[in-house]
């Protein structure tokens, strides 16, 4: 297992006990977090410092709320994507999303670009071999950019928007995708350019989850499994981790005023736990004293 510094350990935040914690953002305008409890379909928010918990309760198996320039979210949800007003609850279908695709999929990882343009994944209800795919959604018209995926995670992007990070968590690599001027991958005369291992992650300790970018260009991306979120560099080598009490961290962000608190998601999803464990909760870290800043991720355009 790789071994890396340990800046210490996350402490819960959110005592959310989510079967599948997932999809966390950071609403600068209201200092809130907000994340999803995928299986459950619930739409989780709080203030910065974890106070003021709600939840509001969704039709379907929801992965992800993107933050719209028009100040609603459009989720990203099984079969469908919908406009969400939060001040209203007021609900409206956006595009169909793999709603007649067999096997039967769900939405999965999701995170904007830095053209203000929504990736997102799908994978099987049952995690089927090769059911899943990855998208993006520019401008209001969603393409398909790759299929034959298990599990897509780690959705997130270089700062300069130069490469496309992800990973199919059953390989336990992390792939770098080329992006041309506009965002989309670099076009050869076979169509896309092939995107490249770039982090090998398979004696981690844990699959390769969710993941987010920091101001130094640097990833921090959960480990599912190994109760760590590791932060990899330029090179895609681990130089150090926040370890959490429970194992299945899913999907870290930077948040707070100054962005330099990394909130983490868990998941309890298989795991036979008690009402009081911490499975399942929002957890959250300082790294103000190491000098560690997220950045501020676009907004969704949607026309």
């Amino acid at each position: 297992m790789t071994q890396s510094t340990c800046l210490g350990e996350a402490k819960c935040c959110v005592a959310s006990h989510c079967e599948l914690g997932e999809g966390p953002g950071w609403n600068a305008d209201q200092s809130e977090v907000r994340w999803l409890n995928i299986l459950a379909g619930e739409l989780h928010h709080a203030s910065a410092d974890g106070s003021h918990h709600r939840m509001t309760a969704l039709a379907r198996k929801t992965s992800y709320a993107a933050l719209t320039t028009e100040g609603d979210y459009l989720l990203v949800a099984e079969r469908q994507l919908s406009r969400f007003d939060p001040s209203t609850g007021e609900l409206t279908d956006f595009l169909p999303f793999e709603s007649d695709h067999s096997p039967a999929t769900r939405s999965n990882d999701a995170r904007v670009d830095t053209h203000g343009s929504l990736w997102l994944s799908s994978m099987g209800v049952n995690a089927e071999t090769g059911a899943g795919s990855l998208y993006r959604l520019h401008r209001g018209q969603l393409t398909c950019l790759m299929s034959g995926l298990s599990i897509p995670n780690a959705l997130c992007f270089s700062p300069d928007g130069r490469f496309a990070y992800f990973t199919d968590t059953v390989t336990g690599q992390v792939m770098r995708w080329m992006l041309d001027a506009d965002g989309w991958p670099l076009a050869s005369a076979g169509g896309h350019e092939a995107p490249e291992v770039w982090a090998d992650l398979r004696e981690s300790g844990g699959g390769p989850d969710g993941a987010v970018i920091d101001s130094e260009g640097f990833m921090w991306i959960a480990l599912w499994g190994a109760g760590r979120v590791a932060r990899l560099n330029h090179d895609g080598d681990e130089v150090a981790h926040v370890a959490l009490p429970v194992s299945q961290p899913s999907c870290p962000l930077f948040g707070g005023e100054s962005l330099d608190t990394l909130y983490i998601t868990t998941a309890h999803e298989a795991l036979k736990v008690a009402d009081d464990t911490q499975d399942g909760d929002l957890f959250a870290f300082e790294l103000s004293s190491a000098g560690i800043q997220g950045l501020v991720e676009p907004r969704l355009v949607l026309s």
